[in-house]
C-alpha cells in the first residue's frame, strides 16, 4: 500500500472516529441524562420514605391516644351499666319495703315519739304508763326505721343517678375525642398512604431510568472498542506513512549526497576549488586530509 493509499485511509479513519466519537457522546449524554434523573428520583424516594414514617409515628401515636380514649370510654360505660344494675336493686329493694311502709309520715311518726320524749321527762307518771309509752315509742321507732331505711335508698339512688349522669357526661366526651382522634389518624393514614404510592411510583420510574443507564452505557462500551481500535489503526499507519517519509527523505539525502560526492571527486580531479560542503563530503570518506 503506497502512502498517498495509506494518508486516504488515515483520513477515512479520522472521519470514522469523528463520527464514532459523535456516537459516543450521544450515548454518554443518554447516559448522563438517565443518571441525573435516577438520581433526583432517588432523592425523593428517600424524603417520600421519611415523611411516610414521620406519617406513621405521627398516626401510632394517636392510635395510642384512641386506644386509651377507647379504654376510658368503655371503663365509664361498664361503670355506668355497674351503677344502673346497683340502681335497678335498689329500686327493687324499695319497691318492695314500700309494702312496709307506715301509712303514717316520717315527719307525723317522728313528732309524736318527740313528744312522747317530751312528756315522759316532764311529767310525772306510774310505771305501767312509762312502760306502755316507751312500748309505744319503741312501734314508732320501728316504723321510723322502715322510712329512714327507705328515705336512704332513695338518697342513695339520687346520688347513683348524678354518677351516673357525670359518667354519661364524662362518657360523650370520651366518645367525642376518640371520634375526632380516630378520623385524624385515618386522614394520616390516608395521606401516608398516598406518600407510599408516590414513593413507590418514585423508585419504579428511578429503578427504569437506572435501566436506561446500564442500556446506554452498555451500547456505549463497543463504541468505546471501535474507537480504541480505530485510534490504534491510525497510529499504525501514521507510523508507518512517518517511517516511509523518514526512509524516503533519507533515500533523497543519500542521492543528493552521492551526486555531491561524484561532483565533488571531478572538480579534485580537475583541479578545481571545491567548496565547503563538497570538502567536508571527501573529508568525511577519507579522500582528502584537513590539513
Amino acid at each position: 500500500m503506497s502512502t498517498m493509499q495509506k494518508e486516504r485511509m488515515i483520513q477515512e479513519l479520522n472521519q470514522r472516529l469523528s463520527s464514532l466519537r459523535d456516537e459516543q457522546d450521544s450515548f454518554q449524554n443518554m447516559a448522563d441524562e438517565c443518571a441525573e434523573k435516577r438520581n433526583k428520583l432517588n432523592d425523593k424516594f428517600k424524603a417520600l420514605r421519611e415523611e411516610v414514617q414521620k406519617l406513621r409515628t405521627e398516626r401510632d401515636k394517636i392510635n395510642d391516644e384512641v386506644r386509651e380514649l377507647k379504654e376510658q370510654r368503655n371503663d365509664s360505660s361498664a361503670k355506668i351499666k355497674q351503677d344502673s344494675d346497683k340502681i335497678r336493686e335498689l329500686r327493687d329493694e324499695s319497691r318492695s319495703m314500700s309494702k312496709e311502709r307506715p301509712r303514717r309520715s316520717h315527719q307525723d311518726l317522728q313528732e309524736e315519739v318527740d313528744a312522747i320524749d317530751w312528756e315522759i321527762q316532764t311529767t310525772p307518771h306510774t310505771l305501767q304508763e312509762d312502760k306502755e309509752m316507751v312500748a309505744k315509742v319503741k312501734q314508732l321507732e320501728g316504723e321510723l326505721k322502715v322510712h329512714r331505711k327507705i328515705e336512704r335508698i332513695h338518697k342513695k339512688v339520687d346520688g347513683m343517678r348524678t354518677e351516673v349522669t357525670d359518667l354519661k357526661t364524662e362518657t360523650d366526651r370520651f366518645h367525642q375525642a376518640l371520634t375526632a382522634k380516630a378520623k385524624k389518624s385515618q386522614e394520616i393514614h390516608t395521606k401516608m398512604l398516598a406518600k407510599i404510592q408516590e414513593a413507590r411510583n418514585a423508585k419504579t420510574e428511578a429503578d427504569a431510568l437506572h435501566k436506561q443507564f446500564l442500556e446506554a452505557k452498555g451500547k456505549a462500551k463497543p463504541v468505546e472498542e471501535q474507537i480504541a481500535s480505530v485510534i490504534q489503526e491510525i497510529r499504525r499507519l501514521k507510523g508507518e506513512v512517518t517511517a516511509e517519509e523518514q526512509q524516503e527523505k533519507k533515500q533523497t539525502e543519500d542521492a543528493i549526497r552521492q551526486s555531491l560526492e561524484e561532483r565533488a571527486k571531478e572538480k579534485l580531479k580537475k583541479g578545481e576549488k571545491l567548496s565547503w560542503q563538497e570538502f567536508q563530503i571527501l573529508s568525511e570518506k577519507g579522500l582528502i586530509t584537513q590539513d
